[in-house]
């Protein structure tokens, strides 16, 4: 009762909050505008100037205007974390929030841009306003529009980035390297079990197996099954033909082509990470997992099993996307310092170097790894500044960068 209650206040003092506030974000001037001759620098006759210089190159906005520091944060409501589709309008208050982490934890100034029209597409929209953001963060997009979405976009010159996709599964990364640690594993060994076929659970697959990424980039894991709803997709399960990324998982997980639910799949795994649904897994699922068993209830905001009864039921290492618990696995560790770093090199995309660079950098933070601490703590600035350093350095070895910044980071 004392929970349910606090969870009331919560909700009803963020209603306050947002309505005091009219929203979390606001512009500011940068410069002065107190006489005519500072109008007639920031704004006509003066701007002209400004304005040929970046009609000549086209690259010039990137040390006259805003797009250095500026991203869109875009969506359509139509997946938004234990909300569902509530479309454009609603979604403003969430995209809000993250543009509030990204001042806050990165100093990089970032907008709300929300479509109502979810049932269309419209990659060619964002297109268009990209001349005025050096990237653009995609949030809260159902799958599979997501994919394709982000797949579009990738030839605009900016640095595009699903963070439900590659946030999450850069995060995870990280976690599951320190969790070997602890448990003294071998990442090459792992039997992972991933429960969750949507946008996180596709990439945290691809990443984990190495698929998509160069060779040699990643270690990739023993094995991977990915259950859904209907349990543990496999090559011969019906309907797969009509979700082609499900039957590209198909194609790629479940070597020994294992049937059945996910307390089938559990049987014998060492890990199991959980972007599904709340209260699925049971302690005894967890029992049949291998010893030392990790295990990563990332649903958010009830997970897929409590982390003290996974704990009592054996599991070695766990974590959950909740702040209250040990061992918090959100993205937040990992998105701003990943546009950091690619907004100070002006990069053109965000390659397969910069994503496991930024994971290196998290889980390298934490020096000595132990079951209760396998990552930094998400609001901790320092570990932003680590992760671009580290994604700046990546994004000039792999051709990204449009310039290298003073104290060269490669």
């Amino acid at each position: 009762m004392q929970r349910r209650q606090k969870k009331r206040d919560i909700f009803k003092e963020s209603l306050d909050l947002h309505e005091q506030y009219r929203g979390k974000i606001s512009v500011h001037s940068k410069v002065p505008l107190t006489n005519r001759h500072e109008l007639s620098l920031a704004y006509t006759p003066g701007v002209a100037s400004v304005c040929r210089e970046i009609a000549k190159d086209r690259d010039l906005a990137y040390t006259y205007t805003i797009k250095a520091n500026t991203i869109a944060i875009v969506t359509d409501g139509s997946r938004v974390l234990s909300l569902g589709n509530i479309g454009g309008y609603a979604a403003i208050p969430v995209m809000e929030g993250k543009a509030l982490l990204f001042k806050k934890l990165a100093d990089i100034d970032a907008f709300p841009i929300c479509f109502e029209n979810y049932h269309t597409e419209f990659s060619d929209e964002i297109r268009n306003i990209a001349p005025v953001f050096g990237g653009i963060a995609l949030e809260d997009i159902a799958a599979p529009k997501c994919f394709e979405l982000e797949e579009s976009l990738q030839g605009i010159g900016i640095p595009v980035m699903h963070d439900d996709q590659h946030g999450t599964a850069i995060v995870v990364l990280a976690a599951l390297l320190n969790a070997c640690r602890v448990t003294r594993r071998r990442f090459e060994d792992l039997k992972v079990v991933i429960s969750g076929a949507g946008a996180a659970g596709f990439a945290i697959t691809r990443m984990l197996a190495g698929i998509g990424y160069k060779a040699g980039l990643i270690p990739q894991v023993a094995d991977i099954i990915v259950c859904d709803r209907d349990g543990i997709i496999h090559r011969h399960r019906d309907g797969l033909y009509n979700n082609k990324y499900k039957f590209i998982m198909a194609e790629e997980t479940n070597r020994g082509g294992r049937t059945g639910t996910l307390s089938d799949a559990l049987a014998g795994a060492d890990v199991l990470i959980g972007v599904s649904a709340p209260d699925i897994v049971t302690p005894a699922m967890v029992r049949s997992m291998n010893k030392k068993a990790i295990v990563f209830a990332l649903a958010n905001p009830s997970p897929e099993i409590h982390p003290h009864d996974a704990s009592l039921a054996g599991a070695a290492v766990v974590g959950t996307g909740r702040g209250e618990f040990p061992n918090q696995i959100n993205y937040a560790l990992a998105f701003p310092g990943i546009f950091r770093g690619a907004l100070d090199v002006n990069a053109s995309r965000i390659s397969d170097e910069m994503k496991v660079a930024a994971a290196h950098a998290i889980a390298d933070y934490v020096k000595r790894p132990r079951k209760d601490r396998i990552l930094p703590p998400v609001l901790n600035r320092d570990v932003v500044r680590v992760v671009a350093r580290a994604v700046s350095r990546a994004a000039v070895q792999s051709g990204c960068a449009r310039k290298i910044p003073s104290g060269d980071p490669a």
